[in-house]
């Protein structure tokens, strides 16, 4: 009897490579179907199902359904929904609602309150010039429940239309709301901040005069300074100067924060004097506008905060600050600040935050390495920061060996980041390995959308064309 031949061994390499064929179509297939779950939520699901999603795709910061939630909120009545969407793109600063906000103002009185209130934040977050009538109508119907957002709003809406002339109309708007509708102290408050807003010099003389006046409430006072400091216009640095000298500690704080857009020799010391004032929101403000102005003459003054100052937020300010400034003293005293492992947590992870968005290139692998070692000591709170920062640093080839190394043997945060290195760098030669990630069996949901969103933004295909 012959037998029949055994048949012939597979090398191993074409054994994974069949595996790798068969299994494609499955994860393709796989990841249809999660999208085409998220599209069947849009069109079939209850409020509930459609508000999970878009927080879902909020964490995300997925726009890829950025058309069907258009057309979603176009034809739909529902407040959960509704909210929902404009809220999303609001945060965003996402055009594409305008006209269906505007739709929701003038019609309020068939549109829910929650509604109508996400509309207005929506108009005013994407500066919509188009829906300052529309704003201005709401705020003339006196109508409580919405009058504080719609006169934030407006301001907001009216910022960088000065060509057209809506600026200024908005603010003259405003000022008349002001001093002719007896408005409540409140509302008071939010007209001088939206007067500041509009970015219009137009009530300019009447904001001085509210700062400049110690029987004024100290609210108003310090509304009117926030909103002279939006505006920037040189004619109001005076009142703000003369502010840092008051008696009460919030008018002070908020003066010295107000004197970043201003220049001259007055408005330095008043900034160096800030940061001796015992009032720690002082010696914030003081940071602030030094880091805003650049200040040079601030950087010893701004190390010696980070250093030594008893309060956290104030030492936090103080190397934002320096990063800001970004002169060889200033990114030496980070440099330093960073380096010292007996720093605290917080200090090291925000001086390596700057000097990455000042120089990612000179420090980009000493703060890998720095991440490296946290991660062998198990101070996870420091690994994990760095793995925050790494993220958002501007791009860098020095990154490449990190990324490589995290994407391949890292777990899902480590690779999580690695695929925004990857994106952020255009480290294409790395697109295999982003590949794999896409099967869910060997990562999971969230990293193969991740993955694929990262090819996309590589110009790349999810099958290798060859032509990498």
């Amino acid at each position: 009897m012959i037998k029949s031949a055994p048949p012939p061994f597979l090398p191993h390499c074409v054994v994974v490579l069949l595996f790798v064929l068969l299994c494609a179509p499955s994860v393709q297939a796989d990841s249809d179907t999660a999208d085409q779950r998220r599209l069947d939520i849009l069109t079939f699901g209850t409020e509930t199902e459609v508000a999970a999603l878009i927080q879902t795709l909020r964490t995300e910061g997925d726009f890829s359904l950025e058309k069907e939630l258009i057309e979603i909120a176009e034809n739909t009545r529902n407040r959960t929904i509704l909210a929902g969407v404009l809220n999303f793109f609001g945060e965003a600063a996402r055009s594409g609602l305008e006209e269906r906000a505007i739709r929701a103002i003038q019609e309020r009185d068939f549109e829910a309150n929650e509604t109508i209130l996400a509309a207005v934040d929506y108009l005013g977050r994407v500066n919509a010039a188009n829906a300052v009538e529309s704003l201005q109508d709401l705020i003339r119907s006196r109508e409580s429940f919405f009058l504080n957002n719609a006169i934030r709003a407006l301001g907001r809406a009216a910022r960088g239309q000065e060509e057209s002339g809506v600026t200024d109309t908005a603010a003259e708007f405003l000022l008349d709301f002001y001093r002719y509708r007896n408005p409540s102290h409140e509302n008071q408050r939010e007209a001088i901040v939206a007067i500041g807003e509009t970015g219009s010099s137009t009530g300019l003389q009447f904001l001085i005069d509210i700062i400049s006046s110690e029987d004024e409430n100290v609210g108003l006072r310090i509304a009117a300074l926030e909103a002279v400091a939006a505006i920037g216009n040189p004619l109001a640095a005076s009142a703000v100067v003369d502010a840092v000298a008051s008696t009460d500690p919030a008018v002070r704080s908020t003066a010295v924060a107000s004197l970043g857009p201003f220049s001259g020799a007055a408005a330095d010391q008043a900034v160096l004097d800030g940061f001796r004032d015992s009032y720690f929101r002082t010696r914030q403000s003081a940071s602030r506008a030094a880091g805003q102005r650049q200040q040079e003459s601030a950087v010893p003054f701004l190390r010696f905060r980070a250093e030594n100052d008893d309060v956290p937020a104030v030492r936090d300010e103080a190397i934002r600050a320096l990063g800001a400034v970004n002169n060889s003293e200033a990114m030496a005293a980070l440099d330093s600040l960073f380096s010292a492992r007996g720093n605290s947590d917080r200090v090291r992870l925000m001086a390596a935050e700057m000097l990455l968005q000042n120089n990612a290139n000179a420090y980009g692998t000493r703060v890998v390495v720095e991440m490296d070692e946290a991660q062998a000591r198990r101070q996870t709170a420091l690994y994990n920061g760095f793995i925050r920062i790494l993220s958002t640093s501007p791009p860098s080839a020095s990154f490449e060996p990190a990324a490589r190394r995290l994407i391949r043997s890292g777990g899902v945060i480590e690779r999580a980041l690695a695929l925004d290195l990857i994106a952020t760098n255009e480290f294409r030669h790395l697109a295999d390995e982003v590949r794999e990630l896409l099967d869910e069996r060997r990562s999971n949901a969230s990293l193969a959308r991740r993955a694929r969103t990262t090819l996309e933004r590589l110009g790349l295909d999810e099958k290798d064309d060859g032509n990498e």
